[in-house]
């Protein structure tokens, strides 16, 4: 029947084989052994195609849709029969299933159940195909979920081998080989009719690098770039013996991680003092005369001028010629979040990350980790947390972990998994503020709060069966009674906080103040608490609690969940914590009703309505940081490629020159250089102006971590781009023009200065190649963009995205060859791009000469 499970059932023993003799007796059924189970697992064949993005026709209701394929092989000599589930990841929304053997059914979120119809069965050595219709488009490779599972009634589930993720031995990076190529432009490149979005195909690249031009020589290499720098006349400075350092007004532990880039212990004096006048976080640095010396607004004014001076002693080594730099930043926050919850990264990535984070002079982190996917720091008192939100398996009872969602790993100590203990954040805390950086922790609610709740009702449960009502609904966090019906954005229908119950806010109670007293542990207070506030999917409207409340304050369901956030950022700034969320969450409250100290995080994009959005919550008053996607969500692919991870709901592509072009002074003007996610020259308009006297505050880098599932994949998706913000975040643009209330930009516009733009890139290509260098030694697996090519009269031609990257090629299955120039070649070329000290290479692409 439809909505109930169905057991694939895979005979093995006789199939495809003529029947035999009928015998006296009925035999006694086969017994299923764990050992059948996991020879299926390691012999089953899975292969995903994705076969069109533009279908002639969508099933009714939806706008868009495309089309793909599931190849089941079962495979021969297996025994016995096994009545087994296959469930596996696909993030869209199934709408159609056509096979003549499966059917599918959704379990929760992004899983979904492969089951036999009935009456059917499978025979060894037969490959079954199922064709699946989802909505709206699947435009990469990487977007399909790793990890299908087998499950068997009284059996240990078992990952499908063939769905496992692997590595590529040149570049080290995740690889799906159950998932088949993407090569067909005209059907997969595009999801509807009036896209004009192409592949960045190697003669795009090409003529991409050709225009951007090439890396201009380094004098000055620090970066982000300083407001002022200049090398005056005089003699050089020999740093080589090391540095003897005096401070004043400045506590020398404040500086020592800066310090720990520079040869010391030497007799060239370093002086570096507190210096009033300055702007906050500024400072002025001198070479010269023999000695260094740095003034600065304070301590972390102090360490930016140390990191700067080790960048300028990467580029030139350790003689310096004179150097003279005053500097501070354009915004006051600089800001990158890291997705922990959808899938967990570890502590020795965080801390890798908040060391380059001080290295690029970025202030704050935040750290996202409470989502549906996963609860990811240890809470006294609430175990359940982490014991079962920290985890994702295959218990289907969700009584031991959550269900593996996004293509996890079920095994517990797959890195997917697992948390930050109290221990743990405490050290990320201590070497985030000796490195100037405030840390901001999130939890997301009251949507996007799944994992909570799984958590607290395995509680809930495990007290009522000790007979302990009291505790049990100490915590609870859904309204038993409830009978909304409602289906969040990522296919959850039980993720949401129930705002009404004085219960939730128990809870939220108990998060904030055990976050607050691991900040006092480790000596650093907790200052801004993001409270998430997004994407809320409409519960509530069936809860008797909410019924009575709403009939005893006139409120909608929709003004119940304004009034959790109004209720939660009061209860924060009773606390002195700045209350901080996402701005389509927070634009919903009463500005009247909310704290003096508001953040908001603009994540709407530019061609979405998201100026009006960040200049409407500016004009209130609050932190306005720009998280927009169109340049600081990480998570979206570095270009439009099928083989790129990223997804795509936002962007086809933001690579390092669309996030360095950003001009956060004046949002509007960036219709000029962005064209819409078709592709198409769409005009920004400025809706809303920014009031006379308000402005952006900070500027965010985000990486979600729903297709990011390794530590070095984290790396690749913010490096380089990482680098870009950070500069846009400190330093003004020279194309940017003033802001004029009301104005629009469209594509082209002459009134961003596209000269000026291309020249800023090329100084800031020629610095990051320095970079480079300093992030292989940092062990930072940053991205290698391949190399742009063409095939011109039969010779090859090739640039990269940065000079500091040497081109390797080959033709056929010969030897890589270094590329120096163009160069005769014949049939088909592979090219690829090398880190400068030559241990990582870039995905390889081909070119063909042509007739």
């Amino acid at each position: 029947m439809q909505g109930m499970a169905m057991w694939v059932t895979i005979a093995l023993a006789g199939l495809a084989m003529e029947a035999a003799p009928k015998p006296s007796a009925p035999a006694p059924a086969p017994v299923p052994a764990q050992a059948d189970l996991d020879r299926l697992a390691a012999t089953l064949g899975y292969r995903f195609t994705i076969l069109n993005n533009r279908p002639a026709s969508c099933p009714a209701g939806l706008a868009r849709c495309f089309e793909s394929d599931i190849a089941i092989t079962v495979p021969t000599g297996t025994d016995p029969t096994l009545p087994v589930e296959i469930r596996y990841g696909f993030v869209n929304p199934v709408a159609v299933v056509t096979s003549d053997v499966f059917a599918t059914r959704p379990i929760k979120g992004d899983v979904n159940a492969l089951s036999l119809k009935p009456g059917q069965a499978l025979r060894a050595g037969r490959t079954y195909h199922v064709r699946v219709v989802a909505a709206g488009a699947f435009l990469s490779r990487n977007h399909a979920m790793p990890n299908a599972i087998l499950y068997s009634p009284g059996l240990a589930p078992r990952v499908i081998a063939a769905t496992r993720p692997g590595t590529d031995p040149d570049t080290g990076l995740e690889t799906l080989p159950f998932v088949a190529p993407m090569t067909d432009a005209a059907a997969l490149a595009r999801g509807v009719a009036e896209d004009r979005t192409l592949w960045r195909t190697p003669d795009r690249a090409f003529a991409l690098h050709a225009e951007r031009g090439a890396a201009t020589p380094v004098d000055i290499a620090i970066l982000p770039k300083p407001a002022r720098a200049s090398h005056p006349a005089g003699r050089t400075v020999d740093l080589s013996g090391g540095l003897r350092i005096a401070t004043t007004g400045i506590a020398p532990g404040d500086v020592a991680a800066a310090l720990a880039g520079l040869p010391t212990g030497g007799a060239v004096p370093l002086t570096i003092r507190r210096q009033a006048g300055l702007a906050p976080e500024g400072y002025r640095l001198r070479v010269g005369d023999g000695a260094v010396q740095i003034d600065a607004a304070d301590a972390a004014g102090a360490s930016h001028a140390l990191r700067s001076l080790v960048q300028q002693i990467a580029a030139e080594g350790t003689t310096l010629r004179p150097l003279l730099v005053e500097d501070s930043p354009r915004l006051a926050f600089r800001g990158l979040m890291i997705d922990l919850a959808r899938n967990f990264h570890s502590k020795a990535e965080l801390l890798k990350l908040i060391e380059q984070m001080a290295a690029y002079k970025l202030n704050r982190l935040h750290l996202h980790l409470g989502d549906d996917e996963g609860w990811r720091l240890e809470i006294a008192g609430l175990p359940e947390l982490t014991e079962i939100g920290g985890y994702r398996c295959a218990d289907p009872t969700e009584t031991t972990c959550l269900s593996p969602q996004l293509g996890a790993d079920p095994a517990r100590d797959a890195p997917t998994n697992g948390y930050l203990t109290a221990s743990d954040y405490t050290e990320i805390l201590r070497a985030a503020a000796a490195r100037q950086i405030a840390v901001i922790p999130s939890f997301d609610m009251p949507g996007h709060s799944r994992a909570a709740i799984r958590a607290m009702e395995v509680r809930y449960h495990r007290l009522m069966t000790a007979g302990d009502r009291a505790a049990a609904e100490r915590f609870r966090l859904v309204d038993p009674a409830d009978t909304t019906r409602y289906v969040s954005v990522q296919n959850y229908d039980d993720n949401t906080l129930n705002v009404c119950l004085d219960s939730t806010y128990r809870f939220v109670d108990a998060v904030i103040d055990g976050v607050a007293a691991l900040h006092r542990a480790a000596g650093v207070p907790l200052t801004t608490y993001h409270i998430g506030g997004d994407e809320t999917a409409g519960a509530w409207t069936g809860s008797p609690a909410c019924q009575a409340v709403m009939a005893r304050t006139g409120q909608s369901a929709k003004q119940l969940g304004a009034g959790f956030i109004e209720r939660v950022s009061g209860d924060l700034a009773k606390r002195g914590i700045r209350v901080a969320g996402w701005s389509d969450g927070m634009g919903h409250t009463d500005p009247a009703r909310m704290p003096a100290a508001v953040q908001t995080n603009i994540w709407g994009g530019l061609h979405t309505g998201g100026v009006a959005e960040a200049h409407a919550q500016a004009n209130r008053g609050w932190r306005t940081v720009l998280s927009m996607p169109d340049a600081g969500y990480f998570d979206m692919p570095y270009a439009a490629d099928p083989d790129e991870t990223g997804y795509t709901w936002a962007s086809r592509g933001v690579d390092t020159f669309q996030a360095f072009g950003f001009m956060p002074g004046n949002l509007p003007a960036n219709g000029a250089l962005i064209p819409d996610i078709l592709a198409r020259p769409t005009a920004v308009s400025d809706s809303v102006p920014l009031a006379p006297g308000r402005a952006i505050t900070g500027l965010q880098a985000q990486l979600w971590s729903e297709t990011v599932r390794r530590d070095m994949q984290v790396d690749y998706m913010l490096f380089p781009r990482l680098l870009a913000l950070a500069e846009r975040g400190w330093t003004t643009p020279a194309w940017e023009p003033a802001y004029v209330p009301g104005a629009s930009y469209a594509l082209g516009d002459p009134r961003v200065d596209r000269a000026a733009l291309l020249a800023g890139w090329r100084d800031f290509a020629g610095r990051v190649g320095v970079q480079l260098t300093t992030l292989d030694r940092a062990g930072v697996t940053y991205r290698l963009a391949p190399p742009g090519a063409r095939i011109v009269g039969g010779r090859l031609e090739a640039n990269s995205e940065f000079a500091a990257t040497p081109i390797e090629y080959r033709m056929g299955d010969a030897a890589w060859r270094r590329y120096a120039g163009p160069v005769a070649v014949s049939g088909a070329v592979t090219l690829r791009t090398r880190t400068p000290d030559g241990r990582r290479a870039s995905r390889s692409v081909t070119v063909r000469a042509t007739d």
